[in-house]
C-alpha cells in the first residue's frame, strides 16, 4: 500500500510511473547465472549450452558471447540482443557470467 507522502519513480521497463518504495524493493532483489554468480544489466555472459532458438530457425552455440543484458521482472530471465536476433530472452540457467 502506498502512502499519501509517496515520492514516485518512472519504471522504464513498464512504462509508468511507480512508488518509490516499490522500485526500492524491486531492486533489491538477485538475479543470479548458473553457477551462481550475482548478475547486473550490462553484463556479459556466456551460453553453457546449444539453445534452439523458437520462432529464428537458429542454434546459439555453447560458447556464444551476449553483451549488455537486462534484467527482467521474473529472476529466472534475462532479455539480450544478439546480432541475428532481436527481442532474444534467456533462461539464467543456460548462461554464466563472463
Amino acid at each position: 500500500m502506498t502512502g499519501a507522502n509517496d515520492d514516485y519513480v518512472y519504471d522504464e521497463a513498464t512504462g509508468e510511473w511507480r512508488p518509490a518504495s516499490e522500485m526500492t524493493a524491486a531492486a533489491t532483489r538477485e538475479v543470479r547465472d548458473a553457477s551462481g554468480n550475482l548478475l547486473s544489466d550490462g553484463d556479459s555472459v556466456t551460453l553453457i549450452k546449444d539453445l534452439k532458438v523458437k520462432g529464428a530457425n537458429q542454434t546459439l552455440k555453447q560458447g556464444t558471447v551476449i553483451r549488455s543484458i537486462r534484467l527482467t521482472s521474473s529472476d529466472d530471465e534475462i532479455d539480450c540482443r544478439h546480432d541475428t536476433i532481436k527481442g532474444l530472452v534467456l533462461r539464467t540457467e543456460f548462461v554464466r557470467k563472463r
